[in-house]
C-alpha cells in the first residue's frame, strides 16, 4: 500500500515561505551577532573570557540555525555535514594566503612596512571577533540569504543580491566608505558565494573569512571592514594613496586585494559551473 507524507501543518508552511523564512531565521541570527559585538566590546581587554563566550554563542547559532532546517524546512542539514569540515582548513589557509599576498604586493610598492613586531599576546583579542564574523556572517548571507533566494530565483540572482547586502551592509562601520563597501561586495561576496556554491557547504566560506578577518587584524594589524582593532602582533606603517592602501577601511578597499580575491571568486565559480552546481530560477526548471 502506498502512503504519502503527512503535509506540514499551517504554521510550517507559513514559516518556510521565503518571505518569511529569511527575516526570521536571518533575524534571530543578526540579533545573536548583535549580542555576541556586544560581548566582545565588553570585554575587550579579557580576549580569554570573550573568547569562551563567543565560542558558545556560535555554537548556539550554528543549533539553532540546524534545528530550523532539519524541523521547520524539514530536510538534512547537508550546509553543515560533518565530512565537508576538511574543507574549513582549506579556507582557512587561502584566507590568510590571500592576504598575506596582499601585504606582500603592498611591500613591494612601498605601501606597507614593518615598523616593529608586538608580543605574541597581541595575537589574541582579534580571535573572538574573527571567530564571531566568521561563523554569523556565514550563517546570515550565504546560509540564509543566498540559499533561500536561490531555491527561488537561482544561483545568479541570489549571487548578486547576497554580494550587494553583504557587501552595503559595511557602510554602517566606524569607518565605512561606499568604495569599501562596493569592494566587498565584488571581491567576498562572489568569492564566498562561489564557496557555497560549488561545495553545497559552509565550511569553506567560514574558514576563509575568519582566517582572512584574524590575518588583517590579529597578524598585520590592518583595520577590518572600516573598523580599527586593537593592534596585532605586527606594527606597520602603511603609506601611500587611498586606492592602493585602502585607507581607514582596511585593505579590504584596496585595489590589490580587490584583484586577487575577484580572481579566486570567479576561480570558484567557473569551477562550480563546471561542476553543474548551477541552479536555474524556478521558473525555467523543467517540470
Amino acid at each position: 500500500m502506498r502512503t504519502t507524507d503527512p503535509k506540514p501543518n499551517i504554521l510550517l508552511r507559513i514559516l518556510h515561505f521565503p518571505l518569511v523564512r529569511v527575516p526570521i531565521l536571518g533575524g534571530i541570527l543578526f540579533l545573536g551577532m548583535g549580542i555576541s559585538n556586544g560581548f566582545i566590546f565588553a570585554y575587550a581587554d579579557q580576549p580569554l573570557v570573550s573568547l569562551v563566550i563567543v565560542l558558545g554563542l556560535c555554537a548556539l547559532a550554528l543549533a539553532v540555525y540546524w534545528g530550523f532546517v532539519r524541523f521547520v524546512e524539514r530536510r538534512p542539514v547537508t550546509e553543515l555535514a560533518k565530512r565537508g569540515r576538511r574543507q574549513f582548513g582549506m579556507g582557512l589557509w587561502l584566507g590568510f594566503l590571500l592576504y598575506a599576498a596582499s601585504i606582500a604586493i603592498l611591500m613591494w610598492l612601498g605601501a606597507y612596512r614593518i615598523g616593529g613586531v608586538n608580543s605574541w599576546l597581541y595575537l589574541l583579542p582579534m580571535l573572538p571577533m574573527a571567530i564571531s564574523s566568521g561563523v554569523f556572517e556565514e550563517l546570515i548571507h550565504r546560509g540564509v540569504l543566498f540559499r533561500v533566494t536561490e531555491e527561488y530565483l537561482g544561483s545568479w540572482i541570489a549571487l548578486a543580491a547576497s554580494s550587494l547586502v553583504f557587501g552595503l551592509r559595511h557602510l554602517g562601520n566606524e569607518d565605512g566608505t561606499l568604495q569599501g563597501a562596493l569592494f566587498l561586495s565584488v571581491e567576498a561576496g562572489v568569492l564566498l558565494a562561489a564557496a557555497f556554491m560549488l561545495t553545497r557547504r559552509l565550511w569553506l566560506g567560514m574558514g576563509f573569512h575568519m582566517s582572512w578577518n584574524y590575518t588583517q587584524g590579529g597578524i598585520f594589524s590592518g583595520a577590518v571592514s572600516g573598523n580599527e582593532m586593537p593592534p596585532g602582533l605586527i606594527a606597520p606603517v602603511i603609506s601611500g594613496p587611498e586606492l592602493l592602501t585602502g585607507g581607514k577601511f582596511g585593505v579590504e578597499a584596496s585595489i590589490i586585494a580587490f584583484a586577487l580575491c575577484t580572481v579566486t571568486g570567479l576561480i570558484l565559480l567557473v569551477m562550480a559551473i563546471r561542476s553543474g552546481r548551477i541552479i536555474l530560477p524556478l521558473w525555467r526548471r523543467s517540470v
